[in-house]
């Protein structure tokens, strides 16, 4: 095995001299991240400069990162063509890659125990490999020489990459949709072309959709691909209109975390897919595809026939739907504005909404198991600080079991970490900064 010159190091990794880099990193991480960033990426290099070819030396190594993601607002509307408040938080997936002269795509993933491969001049779908990082990345080359580099005569680029992740899957931080953007912002910048943050986002949903084989909105890549805080509207899913807003929870106080209530994902496809459905054939009573399409008030006038054509729960998640959707502008304008009790009396009610009206924080064959209501009971119980403040809390992402989302006192914090992870465990409190820039290439 090839051992990496230690002395040479700085040929393979950031070597913490550089002006623009320090000002990159600092940006992506926070100030008192650069140091470990620095240092992570160091490791990652070593790991390449070890896992390539004899004689594959290459001091032109690339650094890469896409960051998970929090949704603040709009929970279950994208999918029915609805706005949202999301954004990129701190904890990412990175990749050192070095670029190859033959079409393979060779990668390790750190943390698991087999590479994988895909030849670029084969690039179908492949039934065996739904479910798989291979699949993603395969779609995701498919994705970008479909729709981009054919009518640039770019052609796609082999490398070989060791990819780490510190978004955790099964947080609700959307740890595939990280990878996908992760994927398209390498092979687009190998190629040479440049792609806006939300194409990069649409080729990760379409290899999650088509390859991967989970049919998802377009919310998780483009918050992941975009970066900072963004209010999206999906109105025109081909064409979503973005707007960058910027605000900082920790210098006004709080602490904004997820908490993992460890809630089992199996055996719960059903339920998540029984939010769509229901919500499309409330429109369909309307002859419409999805809820945006149908104006708000006559859904509300037309409890009776929607609860008639597809049942009392396709109208209460319609119902919820409406209300939502209407909730994100008015959010997104509070941040804006820097009305924050305005800003949590709306995440409040939009926790409110979830649970009561779209039903999703708990499934109803497992009564045993509401991990995110005892999570958002205990939240509800800490009290508040000397200054009057105190948690704001709801359900995170797809819900049913998994994580919660609260905005937390800093003088608090302490208190509820111990509350929360005395019931749920060790660790299952994580912090996630928001953090300005979506994927890039870092060095």
């Amino acid at each position: 095995m090839k051992t990496l010159d230690m002395d040479n190091r700085a040929d393979f990794g950031p070597d913490g001299k550089n002006p623009e880099l320090l000002r990159t990193l600092a940006a992506t991480y926070g100030e008192r991240g650069v140091a470990p960033a620095l240092e992570r990426y160091r490791r990652l290099a070593e790991d390449l400069a070890v896992s390539l070819p004899a004689g594959g030396r290459n001091p032109g190594f690339r650094f890469y990162s896409a960051p998970g993601r929090t949704e603040l607002g709009g929970n279950h509307t994208d999918h029915n063509h609805g706005r949202v408040l999301c954004a990129a938080v701190r904890l990412d997936a990175v990749a050192a890659v070095s670029p190859r002269k033959d079409p393979i795509v060779h990668i390790v993933s750190k943390g698991y125990a087999r590479p994988i491969e895909i030849d670029l001049r084969s690039l179908e779908a492949r039934p065996e490999e739904a479910g798989t990082t291979q699949a993603l990345a395969r779609g995701v080359a498919r994705g970008l020489s479909e729709r981009h580099l054919s009518r640039t005569g770019a052609g796609l680029c082999g490398f070989d990459a060791v990819i780490q992740s510190e978004v955790l899957q099964g947080s609700g931080l959307s740890s595939s949709a990280a990878i996908e953007v992760l994927f398209g912002t390498i092979m687009a910048d190998l190629a040479g072309v440049k792609v806006s943050p939300v194409d990069i986002a649409k080729i990760g949903q379409y290899a999650e959709n088509v390859y991967f084989g989970k049919p998802s909105g377009l919310m998780d890549q483009t918050a992941s691909a975009v970066g900072g805080i963004a209010q999206i509207d999906f109105a025109d899913p081909a064409s979503p209109v973005v707007e960058k807003i910027e605000y900082d929870f920790e210098r006004k106080g709080y602490a904004l975390v997820v908490v993992d209530t460890g809630g089992s994902h199996a055996d719960l496809t059903a339920d998540y897919a029984s939010i769509p459905t229901d919500m499309k054939a409330a429109a369909a009573v309307f002859d419409a595809g999805f809820l945006r399409d149908v104006d708000p008030g006559l859904i509300l006038s037309s409890a009776q026939a929607i609860r008639a054509a597809a049942g009392d729960r396709a109208f209460l998640r319609a119902f919820h739907f409406v209300r939502e959707n209407a909730r994100v502008p008015l959010m997104a304008e509070a941040l804006k504005s820097g009305r924050l009790d305005e800003y949590f009396a709306l995440v409040r009610a939009s926790g409110d909404s979830s649970w009561r009206f779209l039903q999703n924080l708990s499934a109803p064959h497992s009564p045993r198991e509401q991990g995110p209501c005892v999570g958002l009971a205990l939240s509800e119980s800490l009290g508040s600080d000397s200054a009057g403040r105190t948690v704001v809390s709801r359900v995170h992402g797809g819900g049913f079991a998994g994580t919660i989302q609260a905005y937390v006192p800093l003088a608090l914090m302490g208190d509820y970490t111990g509350l929360l992870e005395s019931c749920f465990g060790p660790g299952r409190v994580i912090p996630i900064a928001v953090r300005a820039p979506g994927a890039i290439r870092v060095f």
